[in-house]
This record gives structure tokens, C-alpha cells and sequence, in this order.
């Protein structure tokens, strides 16, 4: 259904920037490694596994890396749409065209996402033998440390140390790529789309349609739209979950940078300027796409990290790595306490 070789095309061109171009000054394998030390120092988690090599890339590698990832994410939901072509009244030329127009779709956000992230561990959670990258936006990095007026190298180390945090909670706690996974691959089972393009063509939207719209939009909620409340259920423990795995990376990004970088207050204060300046186009871009609820997950489960890291020390708080049992709620990460007293002081 999606022409995956025209988003590739079409993220290249959204991307704006030329294959190649100037590095990054760091040795990224130096600091890679020397964040890896530090990381498991403060947590305590041992990789059970060697982290992949550091990846200097431009935004229209990271693009095609990550439209192979989400090709693998939706093929199967692809596939199910395919066995139910002949009920849906879309085959043939009109089959065709849609598959261009999901392309063209996911190919210019994709492209537009790229000018926006810094560093990534890239893996796939539904194909647990696929390849695992630590990448590097160079552009990006380079132009956000001239944009922010911070140091280039210490930026690059600090996104270092989130990302580092990231291939090291996943080789070290070896429930979690299968209990995201798990909880991803029933969510997109629960997907149930149906194309009645008769109806897509003779119904025009109503008021109330326009209202929930805007409604959805003003609440960062798109999603809302388009999910019933069983599959509510399972994005909501999706996304406690993806919490804590930001939060915690935030937590420690932080807590082994305070030795580590001189200017890590200016480049907290500068990263989280830049996370709120989102004006115009693609202001209305995140709220689509649900990526403000993506700051907020950084947001809260940071809040979350820090206030039981602070109460119960650092130990305390990598008990949410136990088991997936020990992973808080979307509310008790609003509500510490009531983690604190369920996992680490149950009732006898």
C-alpha cells in the first residue's frame, strides 16, 4: 500500500541536506566509550551485550535508516490491509495512487523530522535480530551549537551521553525491547482500517467532525481520533513506559554530564529552549504527529527520575528496571509517591 520508494525520494528532497558534507571535530568512539563508563558507573546496568559503534550521518541517511525501521514496523499492518483489498473498493489505479500519496506522506515528514533530531539509538522494536545504531546528526549538532551559541563538542557529548543511556538500558535490562515490542506489535494488531472510498467521496465533514478535529489538535491528541478505547489502553501504557526509557536517559544525561561538561547548565537551558521554540508550521506538524506528547514524556519522566533519585537514591530509582511490573503508571509517574509506596515500601 505505501510506495516506500517514493518516501525515500521524497524524505531525501524534505531533508534539504546534500549526501555527505563536513563531520563532526569529536573522535565519537572516544565518547562513546568514555559515556558508556560513566553511564553504567551511575546506574549500575551492565550491558549484556558490546553497544554499536557511534555513526556520524546526515539527515538523509538518518531518513532512509529510519523509513527501513518503520517499513518493517508497518508491513504487517500493510499486509492485512492487502488480504481485505477486494471488500474496500480500492484496487487496481486507485490502489496504486494511494500507496503514492501515503508515500509522498511519510517521506516529507520524515524528511522534516530529520532536520530536527540530534543524536538516536536507532532499533528496531518488532524485529529483535535487526541492527541496533548509535547516530549522530552532524548538521544538526553543528547547527545548533552555532544557532544556541554553545560549545560544538560539548553538545555532541552530552546528546552522547542520552543516546549512550538508551543502547545501555536496552542491552542491560533484557525484558525491555520485547515488553515495548510487545505492547507496540498489539497496538498496531488492534489497527482496523477500512477504506469505503464511496463514502470518502459523497460525505462531506459536519460541523461536529470539524469540532472534534480542532478539538483533538488544540489537546495534542490526534491520535484520539482514530483510537477506541481498548487501544487508548494500550498507547497509554505505551507511552508510560517510553517515559520512563526518555525520562531516565534526561535523568542521567544530566547527572553524569554535572562532571563530565563545564557548560552543562548553559546546554540544559539551551536544549530546553529549543524543545519549546516550535512556532509556526511545525508547531502544527508535532501536534499531528503527537511529538509534544513526546516532550512531555521527557518532561514527566524526567521530573518523575529525578524526584525518586533524590528521595530513594540512585538504586531506588533502577528499580523500575526489575520487571515490567516495576514500571510506574501515567499516573504514578505524575505521582511519585504512589510508585515509591507500591514497589519500594508494598504494604505487608
Amino acid at each position: 500500500m505505501i510506495d516506500w520508494m517514493l518516501a525515500k525520494r521524497v524524505a531525501r528532497f524534505a531533508a534539504g541536506t546534500p549526501v555527505g558534507g563536513p563531520g563532526l571535530p569529536s573522535d565519537l568512539d572516544a565518547l562513546a566509550a568514555d559515556a558508556e563508563q560513566r553511564v553504567v558507573a551511575y546506574t549500575g546496568l551492565i550491558p549484556g551485550a558490546p553497544l554499536p559503534a557511534p555513526e556520524a550521518v546526515d539527515r538523509q541517511l538518518w531518513a532512509e535508516i529510519n523509513l527501513a525501521g518503520m517499513q518493517k514496523m508497518l508491513d504487517p499492518v500493510v499486509a492485512r490491509l492487502d488480504t481485505r483489498r477486494a471488500n474496500s473498493g480500492l484496487g487496481g489505479p486507485l490502489r496504486g495512487a494511494a500507496g503514492a500519496m501515503l508515500g509522498v506522506e511519510v517521506g516529507g515528514l520524515t524528511g522534516l523530522l530529520s532536520q530536527r533530531v540530534l543524536g538516536q539509538y536507532e532499533l528496531v522494536l518488532l524485529d529483535p535480530d535487526s541492527r541496533t545504531r548509535l547516530l549522530f546528526l552532524a548538521p544538526n549538532l553543528r547547527e545548533t551549537a552555532s544557532r544556541l551559541h554553545v560549545d560544538l563538542d560539548q553538545l555532541v557529548a552530552w546528546v552522547g551521553f542520552h543516546e549512550v543511556t538508551h543502547a545501555v538500558q536496552f542491552t542491560a535490562v533484557p525484558w525491555l525491547r520485547s515488553h515495548l515490542g510487545g505492547l507496540l506489535g498489539e497496538l498496531l494488531e488492534s489497527v482496523d482500517i477500512e477504506f469505503d472510498l464511496r463514502s470518502a467521496v459523497t460525505r462531506l465533514p459536519g460541523r461536529d467532525d470539524f469540532s472534534r478535529f480542532l478539538d483533538a489538535i488544540r489537546e495534542g491528541n490526534l491520535v484520539s481520533l482514530v483510537a477506541g478505547s481498548e487501544r487508548m489502553a494500550i498507547i497509554d501504557r505505551l507511552q508510560a513506559a517510553m517515559a520512563v526509557v526518555e525520562g531516565h536517559a534526561e535523568h542521567v544525561m544530566d547527572a553524569v554530564g554535572r562532571d563530565a561538561l563545564p557548560d552543562l547548565d548553559a546546554l540544559r537551558g539551551a536544549l530546553d529552549r529549543r524543545r519549546a521554540d516550535r512556532t509556526g508550521p511545525w508547531r502544527i506538524l508535532e501536534r499531528l504527529l503527537g511529538l509534544e506528547l513526546k516532550l512531555r514524556q521527557y518532561q514527566v519522566g524526567k521530573r518523575f527520575c529525578d524526584t525518586v533519585a533524590e528521595r530513594e537514591g540512585v538504586a531506588g530509582l533502577h528499580r523500575v528496571f526489575e520487571a515490567p511490573a516495576s514500571l510506574p503508571t501515567w499516573a504514578e509517574l505524575e505521582a511519585p509517591d504512589t510508585w515509591i509506596s507500591r514497589v519500594l515500601r508494598p504494604a505487608a
